[in-house]
C-alpha cells in the first residue's frame, strides 16, 4: 500500500527521541532513537529514518510529503540546568541588584520533599545565572499605580550599558519595578542602550520584561525574562539546526514548537522561553484530543519516561493552566499547562542505603544510557530498566527493535551485587521488590493528584503513555477503581502525537488588576470596559505580529480574548474565555462575571459562589489560533477476540510474577488486529514499546488501536460485593 505521510510530531526526551508520523488515512507509525543531547537534530533524524523505514520510505521521500511538523525537545531546559547559556547582563531598579543572590524563600525549597523543607540545612540557593558584577541598578521609579514618582536617571543607564558591553555580554535584560503597569522607563532604557550599542558597534540583544512578560511579581518576571535571554535565545540555533537538517532532507514545511500554554508556536516567536518544557505538555494535549474523539471527558494522564513520571488531569474536556509555575527551581510568570512531575522513571538509579538498608529509587537517572544491561552506556548503577530485564519483562535482544542489544547476565550480576546481597535476599526477589516500590510510588502519586483535587478515580479514565507506561501501567493502577484504563498502541510516541494535535496558537498575557464591584456606577463600569477593550486590541496586534513572522495573515487568525478573575479579596484566580469578542457596553461586563460564576461553581461547588463580594480582574488574555492539519484517529474493522492467535504469537518467555515463574505469551503488536482480547500472562512487543499483561488481567484492542486494560482482581472482588 502506498503511503502519503502528512503530519510529523517529534518529542526529543531525556532518554529517547520519538517520531510520530500520520498519513492521509489516519494510519500512523512511531519511530524511535536514542536522544543525542549534544545535538538533538542527530537523534531526531535517526528517529525519522526509523519511522519512514517501517513504511518502506526513504527519509527524503517521506519528508517531502509532510504538510506540518511540530517539535518538542529538552535542549533549552538542559542548557538552563547545566548553566551553559548566553553571557547576560541585567539592569534593574536601584537597590534591587541582589535579586538573584537573595531569591525568594519559596524558590530555595523547590524540588525538596516536605521532610527536607523543614530542615534549613538541606535547602540551598540556586547558583545565579548572572554574577553580581553584571547586575546594575539604576534610579528612577514607577509606582504601583503606573505613575512616575522619580524620573529615570539616564546617565546611570548609559554607565550601566557601557559597563556591560565592556564585559562583552551577549544580551542585556531590563526589569524595572512596576514596569508591567507602565513600561515607559524600560522603553527609555532600551532607546539609550541602542544608542550606546550603535556607537560601540555591539550586536548584543535587548530583552525587556514589559514587552515579554508584563505581569505582576518582580522576581518571577525577572526570572522569565532572564531565561528568555540566557537559555531560549541560544536555543534558536538548536531549532535552526533542526530546520536545516529537515530542509536538507527535502522537507518543505515550517516546523513549529510546542509551547507551555498548550499551543504550538513558530521558532521565530518573540517569547521562546514558553517552549522550555514542551514534551510532557504534548502528552496532555494528545490526551485531550483523544478523549474528545472517544467521548471521554475526565482523564488522568500518566506519562512514564526515562527520567520522570508526569501527571495531569483533564476534567470536563479541559486541562488547567497555571499562571505562576516553577520550572528547574525557578519561579516564573508564564502560562503553563498544569503538570506535576515525580522524579522516577525507567532510567532511575536504584541503590541500597547503607545506613538504613532501604531501597532508594532516583531521583537521578541514566537517561539515554539505559542502565548496566547496556555496557556501551557506561552505567555502573542498577536502573529500573535493569530490573525489568532481569525479571523477563523486557526482551534484551529486541530493545528498540533489536537496534540496541542488552546484556541480561550483566544486569543479573549487578542486581545481585548491588541490591540482593546487601539485603540478603534472592536476586529475582530483589528486582521484583524494586518494581513493587517503584509502582507503589507512582500509584500513590497518581491517587494524590486525583483525590487531592477533590475527585474520585472512579469518574476518571487513566491514560498511560510514554516509553515505560505500557510496561508499568498494570502495576501502578492495581487496586484503583478507574472507569477505564487506556494504553494507546503508539504510547511511546504519544507526546509527539500530542504535539501534532495542538493548535497553532499564540498567547499574550497582560496584568490589569482592576475591580468589578457591585457598587460601581455606570461611568466606572464603562471606563473598565474601555480599558479592557483597549488592552485586548493591543494584545491582538502582538499576536498578529507573531503570526506574520510565519506568513500567516490577520484574516486567517481566530482571536479568543479572555480574563483571569477572582472574587474580591481572594487569592487564586480562574481563567475564563470571554463570551464576547469585545465589550460594547457596561452591561457586557455582566457576561464576564456570569462566565466566571459558572466556572467557579463547576470547580468549587455552587454553594461556594459569593457574588456579593464583587470581582477582581487580575489579568487579560489574548489567544490567536489558525487552522492546521491534525491527526485523524485510525478506525479499523473489528476482528474476533481470538483471531490474533494464529498470526501474532511470537513464542513464549518466562517472567517472574508474585514470587513464581510464569510462562507468558509473547505477542507482536504490529500483527495484532483490532478487536483482539489478550489474557495475561502475556507480553505485547513492538520495536518501540513493551506492554506487560500480568496474570489475572487482560487487554482489549479497540478500532482506534487503543488498548483497554481490565481492572485488578481486588477491584473486581470489591465490585462483586456491591
Amino acid at each position: 500500500m502506498e503511503r502519503k505521510p502528512r503530519i510529523l510530531g517529534i518529542d526529543a526526551g531525556g532518554t529517547m527521541t520519538d517520531t510520530f508520523v500520520v498519513d492521509d488515512t489516519g494510519a500512523f507509525i512511531v519511530g524511535k532513537a536514542q536522544t543525542t543531547p549534544h545535538d538533538e537534530a542527530i537523534g531526531f533524524m535517526q528517529s525519522v529514518e526509523d519511522a519512514m523505514r517501517q513504511w518502506g520510505l526513504g527519509v527524503s521521500e517521506g519528508l517531502s510529503q509532510i504538510r506540518t511538523g511540530i517539535f518538542s525537545g529538552t535542549a533549552m531546559l538542559n542548557r538552563l540546568l547545566e548553566r551553559k547559556g548566553s553571557k547576560v547582563g541585567i539592569i534593574v531598579s536601584g537597590g534591587m541588584e541582589d535579586y538573584l543572590r537573595m531569591e525568594r524563600g519559596v524558590q530555595t525549597y523547590l524540588g525538596y520533599s516536605f521532610s527536607d523543607r523543614i530542615h534549613t540545612a538541606t535547602h540551598h540557593h540556586n547558583e545565579p545565572l548572572v554574577p553580581r558584577s553584571r547586575i546594575h541598578g539604576i534610579r528612577g521609579r514607577i509606582n504601583v499605580f503606573g505613575k512616575e514618582v522619580i524620573p529615570l536617571y539616564e546617565h546611570e543607564v548609559r554607565q550601566a550599558v557601557e559597563a556591560l558591553l565592556k564585559d562583552e555580554v551577549e544580551a542585556i535584560v531590563v526589569c524595572l519595578l512596576f514596569s508591567y503597569k507602565n513600561g515607559e522607563h524600560e522603553q527609555r532604557v532600551k532607546a539609550i542602550a541602542e544608542e550606546v550599542m550603535a556607537a560601540r558597534n555591539s550586536s548584543a540583544k535587548l530583552f525587556l520584561s514589559s514587552e515579554l512578560y508584563p505581569m505582576r511579581q518582580d522576581f518571577p518576571r525577572l526570572n522569565s525574562t532572564l531565561i528568555e535571554a540566557y537559555a531560549a535565545e541560544p536555543s534558536r540555533n538548536t531549532l535552526g539546526n533542526v530546520k536545516k537538517r529537515l530542509a536538507d532532507a527535502g522537507a518543505a514545511f515550517d516546523i513549529r514548537v510546542m509551547a507551555s500554554h498548550g499551543g504550538s508556536v513558530s521558532t521565530e516567536a518573540r517569547a521562546l522561553a514558553r517552549t522550555l518544557i514542551s514534551g510532557p505538555i504534548g502528552g496532555v494535549i494528545g490526551s485531550r484530543y483523544l478523549g474528545a474523539k472517544m467521548g471521554i471527558k475526565n482523564i488522568a494522564c500518566s506519562d512514564i519516561g526515562g527520567t520522570s513520571f508526569d501527571l495531569a488531569l483533564i476534567t470536563d474536556g479541559e486541562f488547567a493552566i497555571k499562571q505562576n509555575p516553577d520550572m528547574a527551581r525557578f519561579l516564573l510568570t508564564m502560562p503553563l499547562v498544569r503538570i506535576d512531575s515525580v522524579g522516577a522513571g525507567t532510567g532511575s538509579f536504584v541503590r541500597v542505603n547503607p545506613t538504613s538498608s532501604r531501597i532508594e529509587i532516583g531521583p537521578d537517572s541514566a537517561g539515554s544510557r539505559i542502565g548496566t544491561s547496556w555496557p556501551e552506556g557506561g552505567v555502573s548503577t542498577v536502573t529500573i530498566t535493569d530490573c525489568n530485564v532481569v525479571l523477563g519483562y523486557v526482551n534484551p535482544d529486541f530493545f528498540l527493535g533489536g537496534d540496541v542489544v542488552l546484556d541480561r547476565e550483566r544486569a543479573i550480576r549487578c542486581v545481585r551485587e548491588q541490591l540482593a546481597e546487601p539485603l540478603g535476599i534472592d536476586v529475582y526477589r530483589a528486582a521484583a521488590g524494586v518494581l513493587e516500590l517503584f509502582e507503589d510510588h507512582l500509584r500513590n502519586s497518581l491517587l494524590s493528584e486525583i483525590i487531592g483535587k477533590g475527585y474520585g478515580p472512579e469518574t476518571f479514565a487513566c491514560l498511560s503513555y510514554g516509553g515505560g507506561g505500557p510496561l508499568h501501567v498494570a502495576g501502578y493502577t492495581d487496586g484503583i477503581a478507574f472507569e477505564d484504563i487506556l494504553i494507546p498502541a503508539w504510547a511511546p510516541g504519544f507526546s509527539a502525537f500530542g504535539c501534532a494535535c495542538g493548535d497553532y496558537e499564540y498567547r499574550v498575557d497582560r496584568q490589569l488588576d482592576m475591580p468589578l464591584l457591585p457598587t460601581m456606577d455606570g461611568d466606572a463600569r464603562s471606563a473598565l470596559a474601555t480599558a479592557i477593550n483597549s488592552a485586548w486590541s493591543e494584545m491582538a496586534d502582538q499576536v498578529a505580529e507573531d503570526f506574520a513572522k510565519s506568513g500567516v495573515t490577520r484574516d486567517r487568525i481566530a482571536f479568543k480574548p479572555g480574563v483571569r478573575m477572582l472574587y474580591h479579596g481572594q487569592l487564586n484566580d480562574l481563567e475564563i474565555v470571554s463570551p464576547l469578542a469585545q465589550l460594547d457596553s457596561a452591561e457586557d461586563l455582566d457576561r464576564l462575571s456570569d462566565a466566571f460564576e459558572a466556572l467557579y461553581g463547576q470547580v468549587y461547588g455552587l454553594a461556594a459562589r459569593t457574588p456579593q463580594f464583587g470581582y477582581f480582574i487580575t489579568s487579560l488574555v489574548m489567544r490567536g489560533v489558525t487552522d492546521v492539519e491534525k491527526p485523524v484517529l485510525p478506525r479499523e474493522a473489528l476482528k474476533g477476540p481470538d483471531e490474533w492467535k494464529g498470526s501474532a504469537i511470537k513464542g513464549g518467555r518466562d517472567i517472574y510474577w508474585n514470587g513464581e515463574w510464569e510462562n507468558a505469551a509473547i505477542i507482536d503488536l504490529l500483527q495484532l488486529p483490532a478487536g483482539s482480547v489478550v489474557d495475561g500472562p502475556a507480553v505485547v512487543e513492538s520495536p518501540s514499546s513493551t506492554m506487560l499483561v500480568p496474570p489475572g488481567r487482560s487487554v482489549r484492542l479497540d478500532e482506534h488501536r487503543v488498548f483497554h486494560m481490565s481492572t485488578s482482581a481486588a477491584i473486581k472482588a470489591l465490585e462483586a460485593t456491591r
